[in-house]
């Protein structure tokens, strides 16, 4: 991950940003002539959390965020630290005797998808989310607008081998469940109370043929209509959340 400082916008992204760690904010830029409510509010909480506060016009948060959905604000920051490889989070999540969730995108090179797996996958408790180096979306400033904060705080992993980092899992006994449209069980047949990774590809294109071979598990997710599949970040939100459901449950017998 890059240690120099960036950019992320909008109410969410900065306003999550300020609220986990505003340590890490080196200065906050908003519109001064929206004057409604929302803005208020946030500037306030700037103002409580001891940030400097730079006034700008929609032009230069234009050219600082990249982007015209800025919301009136943007914020510089410095990166926040998070588990610095694969092995050293599951190492913890082992010493800590946690099950991991872990959510595997393949195929996902749209940032708003990435933005919104990311956003789920924060809610829904997963511990990482793998994606491939070749074959996927980076973060940069629309995926964190997306994910309302959890790009900061969820860990992203690029790495080089897909199907080999997936061996590296079910080494560990992690159990790598796949979607797919045609797989013989469903989503709510599965046993999702181990430790797992939940595999999806790209709407349309689905997983890699060698992503699919390295699954120890296909499920599908049942479809009611005439859709033939859904937005892998809607897909995402059905299965970590059957996932969660089954080990709440599990949890109170």
């Amino acid at each position: 991950m890059s240690s120099s400082p960036k950019v992320i916008f909008g109410f969410h992204a900065v306003g999550v940003r300020l609220k986990a760690a505003p340590a890490s904010v080196i200065e906050v830029y908003f519109d001064p002539s929206r004057r409604d409510a929302r803005m208020r509010q946030f500037v306030h909480r700037a103002q409580e959390a001891g940030v400097r506060l730079v006034e700008s016009d929609g032009v230069r948060l234009a050219r600082l965020a990249g982007s015209h959905g800025h919301q009136g604000v943007a914020a510089r920051v410095n990166p926040v630290e998070l588990a610095r490889s694969l092995d050293d989070l599951l190492d913890g999540l082992d010493a800590q005797g946690t099950m991991p969730l872990l959510l595997v995108l393949d195929g996902v090179t749209d940032p708003h998808n990435l933005g919104a797996c990311l956003r789920v996958a924060d809610g829904a408790g997963v511990h990482a989310v793998i994606a491939p180096k070749d074959h996927a979306a980076g973060i940069n400033a629309t995926v964190a607008k997306v994910a309302s904060g959890a790009a900061e705080t969820m860990p992203y992993f690029m790495v080089t081998n897909l199907a080999r980092t997936m061996g590296e899992l079910q080494e560990r006994n992690i159990w790598c469940v796949g979607t797919s449209g045609d797989a013989p069980g469903t989503l709510y047949e599965s046993d999702l109370v181990r430790p797992l990774a939940l595999v999806l590809g790209a709407e349309g294109d689905g997983m890699r043929q060698l992503t699919r071979k390295r699954c120890d598990e296909l499920v599908s997710i049942p479809m009611a209509g005439a859709v033939e599949s859904l937005n892998v970040s809607v897909a995402s939100g059905v299965c970590l959340y059957e996932a969660m459901r089954q080990r709440r449950s599990a949890a109170a017998a």
